[in-house]
């Protein structure tokens, strides 16, 4: 399906698809809307100031609309549990970096965004899932993921917690320097945090405004 659409659609149609998908995966989880759009923003936003241009920030883009498109596959009575997670619920959820990897991976066009996807949970000193990777054994995209993905959970409200403040949030990721994140992406990350605050509190004015 994806080779087809990427042969045969414009650009901003393909972009547009994968919105859709990303869409229908929230659709499901009740509890993330918007978390994917504003993953693959930041994601984009990080991967450029690290260097990143063409086919390789186009491909970061997508991995990281679609980073949790394997949620698809868990149960929604666990994908949207309002409480604390039993052991056997939570090794539900850690299949979904492989579950959307088989997902992607039937395009033979999307394999470098399906491998992106699959190590998205890695941690920098080897303790993350599904294969307890490594520093820059983990694929990059994955390593830009890992933080932007986290930096949105933390700031985002849930059922059973609060969301922490950008002040907050940003001691979480010094203290996870090296441990759970890249380091170099933490530094440039730095750089762009007053822009991502700036989109976060211009977004709650907006759904304030709304409501």
């Amino acid at each position: 399906m994806f080779q087809f659409a990427r042969g045969f659609f414009r650009q901003d149609q393909f972009h547009d698809i994968i919105e859709c998908l990303a869409a229908a995966l929230e659709a499901k989880d009740v509890y993330t809307s918007g978390h994917s759009s504003r993953v693959g923003d930041m994601s984009f936003d990080l991967g450029r100031s690290m260097g990143l241009k063409g086919s390789e920030i186009e491909d970061l883009h997508i991995a990281a609309h679609l980073h949790d498109i394997g949620k698809m596959g868990i149960p929604e009575n666990i994908l949207n549990k309002r409480g604390k997670l039993l052991p056997h619920e939570w090794e539900q959820i850690k299949k979904h970096p492989e579950i959307g990897h088989n997902i992607l991976s039937k395009s033979k066009r999307l394999l470098k965004i399906a491998e992106v996807v699959l190590h998205h949970h890695e941690r920098w000193d080897g303790s993350g899932y599904p294969y307890g990777l490594k520093e820059d054994r983990i694929p990059l995209g994955s390593r830009i993921i890992g933080v932007t993905d986290s930096i949105d959970a933390i700031t985002s409200a849930r059922p059973y917690r609060k969301a922490m403040s950008w002040e907050e949030c940003w001691e979480e990721v010094l203290l996870n320097k090296g441990i759970q994140f890249d380091p170099v992406a933490v530094e440039a990350a730095e750089k762009l945090w007053k822009k991502w605050k700036g989109v976060w509190q211009r977004s709650q004015k907006n759904n304030e405004e709304a409501s």
